[in-house]
């Protein structure tokens, strides 16, 4: 399993609702999440990883396991208040840049074991959920960046572009 980059169009399309919780839903999830901490990353999307589904794996604190999360089918129900934070992603490679997010959200979603969850987070918490439901619905963090982030990212976005269209990979 690896992590798809930018511009892949998998990580453009809207990932389809996950029908039935089974063996391979939960060796998946279970594969994302020892990704994400390879990556020292705090969350990972399937489409991040080619598999175009609607499910997220999620620790705000990797240090501790027993804060994980998986979530099959989530939905940010409610969000309040604003925030500007950096924010970069493991699909753009040393891209980072300043992202507006709600600071406190409502999240439903179905753990592996098919029970549904209702939480309501604030803080880096709140960012990683807004982050992770963006990339099943096809949206990456350089559609949500302030204009200024956005004009300092370009020349990182065309060698991104240049890259995928020759099949090269920079060190990530």
């Amino acid at each position: 399993m690896e992590v798809t980059r930018y511009p892949d169009p998998i990580l453009r399309k809207k990932a389809a609702a996950v029908d039935e919780i089974n063996a391979e839903v939960v060796a998946r999830a279970r594969e994302m999440l020892e990704l994400m901490y390879e990556r020292r990353g705090v969350g990972l999307a399937a489409p991040q990883v080619s598999w175009s589904v609607q499910l997220c794996v999620i620790n705000s604190t990797p240090e501790n396991r027993e804060n994980e999360i998986v979530c099959v089918n989530p939905v940010v129900a409610e969000a309040s208040g604003e925030v500007v934070a950096e924010e970069g992603c493991l699909c753009l490679p040393e891209l980072h840049g300043n992202v507006p997010r709600a600071t406190k959200i409502t999240c439903r979603y179905y753990d592996l074991e098919g029970q549904r969850h209702e939480v309501v987070a604030e803080g880096l918490l709140a960012r990683i959920f807004q982050h992770e439901t963006d990339h099943l619905q096809g949206r990456l963090i350089i559609d949500r960046m302030t204009p200024a982030s956005r004009a300092a990212v370009r020349g990182r976005l065309k060698e991104l572009e240049r890259e995928y269209r020759s099949g090269r990979r920079s060190p990530a």
